[in-house]
């Protein structure tokens, strides 16, 4: 099947503006027909200029010539303006309708898809894939019309007056457009390609380099610590200046093809008036000087809306790239989970290029008990965690909430069901109140407020100038990593899901901050399962089960008083946690 060019699939999403964007093409040609016209005129006034000479004061119809001049350009300006207004109006669409259905497929992916794919790529890609969309129809469609249509137009004037001089205006313009193909053929494209991807490169390396500024001041780093980011500077900084060298000397040339069209004219003016200078050659002569550079014009025109073509066409490669992101599967047929019991049965799971991360793990958890995942860092813990919650879906055996696989509950009602803490959670810049709200949108302020208690936010309202209603990064308001991890079990509180996931939920919390937010904890997970993934394996003592995971699988489980009672893995960890957090700095004698 043929697929449909980048023009039509952008038509696709005009609706019923559609045909405005076919309107500014009319209008624009349109406007670039009739602004020929005033040169038409200014053709009438040396002539009759020389026909007067020397004495002009017998030339007649000057002012109404010049008149008409201004009245025809005058008309061309507005109909243009209106082309534009049309072209807006349907491109604004097309750009909102393009944006709008990217971010629904996106609100359609997994989390884990999401996430892997990049936030900063995925965020240039929203915003400025579809941006160039816009400008390429509100501006430059509606340009390459009124191109077309001057070439056409300027043919007619050329040749009406003087062949020979038309021919002669025309031999810089084929020279220009042959050099013109040469920079912007299918070799181009590849280079604009390049060009974007070392854009995403550096736009997705910066959100992660700001992100780790904290890590960065605190060991006194400097940006080359962030090898990554560097790296895709130095590689956008080699492709641009070795692309602006390539490109020099076509360049070069095809700047002085098109602007040479005097010399081409003067050279054949001597050559043609060998016998002598009629009025009549040198009307046509001045007047073919005046005209040209209109030809420089549209070809430049015409190189850089070649140009624009091939960063929209780049710019729907890149949204297509998210497009084909495969969204989550939904049932045909919903169920409903019967409680809040999980479990895993036979799950194997390895993300995209990889080996398998979680190998046959079969887990079975009660609804209201809490467990907790320990063990090495990339044993599989998170991504276990994200199985449950349906970041990813396994390749192999289910995961089930109630009795129900996790891929026939509604998303939705899923997202309902669990509900997550993890190490660094984050606020939008908006008051406390709101942030808190998002748990549950339709709260009360009162059960906001009861939940920013529940969750020992107190002396944080107390110490904000405008309590809960304070903007969090306004006007220097920063709250610490544990008085953020305080809002967010605050959320979570508000929002009241039977499934609870922490994901080492307090690894940045000061000894003070950790003990508000364990009794945080405590509060939030009465009466719910509790999936904990924990490092400090003294948050763990009073948990129903231990599960030990290590590469991928689930080495031991039991109590901690069983684990301990083993010569096992946890034992071991215990026994290491134990001698590590009774370490002193030695003093030097």
């Amino acid at each position: 099947m043929k697929k449909p060019s980048d023009l039509k699939r952008l038509l696709g999403y005009a609706g019923n503006r559609k045909s405005l964007i076919y309107a500014s093409w009319v209008l624009s040609a349109l406007s670039a027909l009739v602004a020929l016209v005033p040169y038409w005129y200014i053709w009438r006034i040396i002539r009759d200029v020389l026909a007067a000479a020397p004495d002009f004061s017998r030339a007649q119809g000057l002012a109404r010539s010049g008149w008409m001049a201004v009245a025809f350009a005058a008309a061309s300006v507005l109909i243009y303006i209106a082309g534009l207004m049309c072209s807006h109006m349907g491109a604004f669409r097309i750009a909102t309708n393009l944006r709008l259905a990217t971010l629904e497929h996106i609100v359609q992916l997994p989390l884990g898809a999401a996430e892997a794919f990049g936030s900063g790529r995925l965020r240039k890609t929203v915003n400025e894939s579809s941006a160039a969309t816009e400008t390429y129809l509100a501006h430059q469609l509606p340009d390459r019309a009124g191109a077309i249509a001057t070439p056409c137009g300027l043919l007619a004037l050329l040749f009406a007056f003087d062949w020979r001089l038309g021919f002669l205006s025309l031999a810089p313009v084929l020279l220009g457009f042959l050099i013109m193909m040469a920079m912007t053929g299918r070799r181009m494209q590849q280079k604009m390609k390049e060009y974007q991807n070392a854009l995403d490169d550096m736009s997705n390396e910066a959100v992660e380099y700001v992100r780790g500024i904290p890590v960065v001041k605190t060991f006194g780093q400097t940006i080359f610590s962030f090898k990554k980011f560097k790296g895709s500077i130095d590689r956008y900084r080699q492709w641009v200046i070795a692309y602006t060298k390539e490109l020099r000397a076509p360049m070069m040339f095809y700047t002085a093809a098109i602007n040479g069209v005097f010399a081409f004219l003067t050279a054949g003016a001597l050559v043609l008036t060998r016998d002598g200078v009629t009025p009549e050659f040198l009307l046509n002569l001045l007047f073919y000087i005046i005209i040209t550079p209109i030809i420089s014009v549209t070809l430049t025109r015409i190189m850089f809306q070649s140009e624009n073509a091939m960063i929209v066409a780049d710019a729907l490669q890149r949204i297509d790239s998210v497009l084909d992101l495969p969204a989550l599967a939904q049932a045909g047929t919903p169920q409903h989970p019967r409680d809040a019991s999980v479990a895993l049965s036979h799950v194997r799971f390895h993300y995209a290029g990889g080996s398998d991360v979680i190998r046959d793990v079969t887990l079975a958890i009660p609804a209201g008990q809490t467990v907790a995942l320990v063990g090495p860092s990339g044993g599989g813990k998170t991504t276990l965690a994200n199985l449950i919650a349906r970041f990813f879906d396994p390749q192999d055996g289910e995961v089930r909430i109630g009795g129900v696989d996790v891929r026939r509950i509604p998303k939705e009602e899923l997202m309902d069901t669990i509900s997550f803490v993890f190490q660094n959670s984050r606020l939008i810049k908006a008051s406390i109140l709101e942030n808190v709200r998002m748990g549950r949108p339709g709260a009360t302020r009162e059960e906001v407020l009861a939940a920013l208690h529940n969750a020992q936010c107190d002396d944080i309202l107390a110490k904000l100038p405008d309590g809960a209603d304070t903007v969090v990064g306004a006007r220097g308001v920063y709250l610490s990593g544990g008085e953020q991890q305080r809002i967010a079990i605050a959320r979570v509180m508000l929002k009241n899901a039977p499934i609870l996931i922490l994901d080492e939920a307090s690894a940045f919390a000061d000894p003070d901050n950790e003990y508000r937010v364990q009794e945080a904890f405590s509060r939030l997970a009465r009466g719910k399962t509790v999936i904990m993934i924990a490092h400090r394996l003294s948050t763990v003592a009073g948990v129903d089960r231990i599960c030990v995971i290590r590469e991928g699988r689930i080495a031991e489980s039991g109590t901690f008083r069983e684990l301990l009672a083993r010569d096992g893995s946890f034992s071991r960890m215990w026994n290491d946690y134990q001698t590590s957090v009774q370490w002193k700095v030695a003093k030097e004698a």
